[in-house]
């Protein structure tokens, strides 16, 4: 087994999309970056790459490439689940998103469905929670938004050795 730690921040600017865990929240801003900038998706592709040794999200994505540019952040995840799926299995996942607004809690379903969807796992193991920053920094502040994740693989092999409950 296996633990990674992801981590991501993205600026709030008017004239862009919110998309948290491939999830669109309707919102006067959206998130800054050269894809859709999914500080949620990011952070867990962060996580599952660093889990498995394979550098982080800007190594195989880099923003100085055109290629990813507006790309959704969840074909990236795909991408990064089939670097890692011959070898790994996704025990569970558990994120965070930082933000003062807006409310995630009534998308949260919806990102854990579309996150585990895309990782071909099941959404009961994947656990989003949402916090604020009790208005402190450039997220407290409403400047932008923050998510780390923390993950546990599984070596494909030993899945018959040794079986955590949930």
């Amino acid at each position: 087994m296996r633990i990674g730690m992801g981590y991501d921040i993205h600026c709030l600017v008017a004239g862009r999309r919110l998309v948290l865990g491939g999830v669109e929240i309707p919102y006067e801003r959206g998130l800054l970056g050269h894809s859709d900038a999914d500080v949620l998706t990011h952070a867990l592709c962060d996580a599952l790459l660093g889990a498995a040794g394979l550098g982080d999200i800007g190594l195989h994505f880099p923003d100085t490439d055109a290629t990813w540019a507006g790309i959704d952040s969840l074909e990236l995840l795909r991408r990064v689940n089939e670097m890692i799926r011959s070898d790994w299995s996704v025990g569970n996942i558990d994120a965070t998103v930082m933000a003062e607004a807006p409310k995630i809690g009534p998308y949260r379903d919806s990102m854990c469905s579309r996150l585990a969807v895309n990782l071909e796992m099941n959404p009961d193991h994947i656990n989003i929670k949402a916090t604020t920053m009790e208005r402190l920094g450039p997220v407290g502040r409403g400047e932008g938004i923050a998510a780390q994740c923390v993950v546990l693989l599984r070596k494909r092999d030993d899945q018959s050795a040794t079986h955590i409950a949930g």
